[in-house]
């Protein structure tokens, strides 16, 4: 027999009412959504549509097409801030600080999730204390320190302060992750011979994956974006990253918008790229935690 979708007055029966209501909610929501990502995108289309533009239409035309595609912008920006050599400054800078992130950050939590010591919270209050720490209150006392010890004008000083800032969160997240693995684990690797190094090797490390591929991200995010400690501690044009290439385009005088766009533009493909290959990794290292702890 076919269930009733009316009531005996004639009315739509609720569970037809409470499924249309859900329909409804579901457009809704979508629509919420859908109108979030154009809002979202849309600085990143204006621009790209802002790079192949002159610097009269920037301002005569700012929210039109180019009239005329100025493809010659990227060669000049490319060209006038030697953004080669500024690419390959980041890539090293980036790395750097991104291993030693990766690897202490792993260690780090490591020991918090999985031992039992008296300092234990001592500890983690500290990294805490260090996610209060605003980044830009310590840029004097930094730049006294590595003039001290003569790190000034080197990769080591951006990828030490880097590491410095970046380690609170990497050790929450990681940590946060670690302690959703059953102890049993590493019980049956013991039982087995395994020691310490060895379970954290060969079972915490491709475990971790979700939440280190989440760390790298946001760190890799961080790093390749950073200006204030890279102008602060970089002087020598040899050594200038990619942010301090795109100060090139503006004096006290005078910007070249056109330039000045079409570097933001070839600037910012990386980090779209990593972040379209990896975001999957972003969402499972950040609700993990969250969802099994």
């Amino acid at each position: 027999m076919n269930k009733k979708t009316t009531s005996d007055s004639g009315r739509p029966s609720s569970s037809t009412s409470g499924l249309g209501l859900r329909k409804l909610r579901g457009g809704i929501s979508n629509v919420a959504m859908l109108a979030y990502a154009l809002v979202t995108l849309y600085p990143l289309f204006w621009l790209f549509m802002s790079a192949f533009k002159t610097n009269d239409e920037f301002f005569s035309r700012p929210f039109q097409f180019p009239a005329h595609w100025q493809w010659d912008n990227f060669k000049r920006a490319w060209e006038v801030s030697d953004m080669g050599l500024a690419m390959f400054n980041s890539i090293v800078v980036t790395i750097g600080a991104l291993v030693l992130t990766l690897v202490a950050g792993a260690l780090a939590a490591y020991v918090l999730s999985r031992f039992q010591f008296r300092l234990k919270l001592a500890v983690m209050g500290l990294f805490l204390l260090g996610m209060l720490i605003p980044i830009h209150s310590t840029l004097v006392p930094l730049f006294i320190l590595m003039n001290k010890v003569h790190l000034l004008n080197t990769y080591w000083a951006l990828i030490l302060p880097y590491v410095a800032f970046e380690l609170p969160i990497a050790i929450f997240i990681v940590q946060a992750y670690m302690n959703t693995f059953p102890k049993d684990i590493e019980e049956a690797a013991m039982i087995d011979g395994t020691g310490y190094w060895g379970i954290f090797r060969r079972i915490m490390l491709p475990l971790s994956l979700p939440a280190l591929s989440t760390v790298a991200i946001l760190a890799f995010l961080r790093y390749w974006n950073e200006f204030s400690f890279a102008l602060v501690f970089i002087s020598k044009p040899a050594l200038k990253t990619l942010p301090l290439s795109l100060s090139m385009f503006s004096t006290g005088y005078m910007t070249d918008y056109k330039l000045t766009m079409a570097a933001l533009a070839i600037s910012v493909v990386p980090t779209i790229i990593v972040y379209l290959i990896f975001q999957k990794h972003i969402m499972q290292g950040m609700i993990a935690g969250a969802v099994k702890g």
